[in-house]
């Protein structure tokens, strides 16, 4: 995967350049936004990890015209916090935002969360999707959970399609809402409830960690990543 990483901190470049190069990664880099689609232009870039604070262009601005110019997947890098700017980001399309700063294991998992969704998306589109303890069968419209049958309502089952598709990735309120309602002016509310039904049903053990993973003020992220069913 040839990957361009999209930030004015020398110390990042530097950092991620061998850490990504080492896993078999082509890696590029660029220090502001010019340079970035500049790059996109003339390279082949599957993946951008894009700063918001660059110094010509607000990083948020990047990321429509870098979907327009290639076939990339955009993973967002910033020290921003605010929710307004993870929900800007990833309305633009961005498809994953990683708070500045992060550990290293963190952001190689959510690589490998963009390449399985990548090829996933360069076949047909699957049926069923797998994890170790979860399958979800979308054409027969079943769920099972450590080989225990799970009951999805109709509006349960909408919603927990779109967080299977973009499992390991965060999943705004508003393609939610898209997804269970058809619009957004749906009162949060509802929504919360509807998550809050799912996360007991994706319940194993008490103990364990939650695989339904709330982003707070911008989406829900579904922990387990699942993979197409072979076969």
């Amino acid at each position: 995967m040839n990957i361009l990483v999209v930030d004015d901190e020398p110390s990042i470049l530097e950092a991620l350049r061998p850490v990504l190069a080492a896993r078999g990664y082509s890696v590029l880099t660029a220090g502001d936004g010019k340079a970035a689609l500049d790059a996109i232009k003339s390279n082949p870039i599957d993946l951008v990890l894009l700063d918001l604070g660059l110094p010509d262009v607000d990083g948020s601005e990047l990321i429509a015209p870098i979907k327009r110019s290639a076939d990339a997947s955009v993973v967002i890098l910033s020290a921003r916090h605010l929710e307004a700017d993870k929900v800007r980001a990833l309305d633009e399309g961005a498809d994953d935002y990683v708070d500045k700063p992060f550990g290293t294991d963190e952001l190689l998992a959510r690589i490998r969360v963009i390449e399985r969704r990548r090829a996933m998306l360069s076949g047909a589109t699957p049926t069923k999707l797998v994890s170790d303890d979860i399958v979800f069968d979308i054409e027969r419209r079943e769920l099972t959970l450590m080989g225990e049958p799970v009951h999805l309502s109709p509006k349960e089952f909408a919603l927990f399609e779109v967080l299977a598709r973009n499992s390991g990735q965060v999943v705004t309120q508003r393609r939610l809402m898209i997804a269970g309602w058809g619009n957004t002016t749906v009162d949060n509310q509802y929504l919360r409830s509807y998550i809050s039904l799912l996360r007991d049903k994706l319940e194993i053990d008490p103990s364990d960690p939650e695989l339904l993973l709330t982003e707070p003020g911008v989406g829900y992220r579904l922990a387990v990543p699942l993979s197409p069913a072979e076969g």
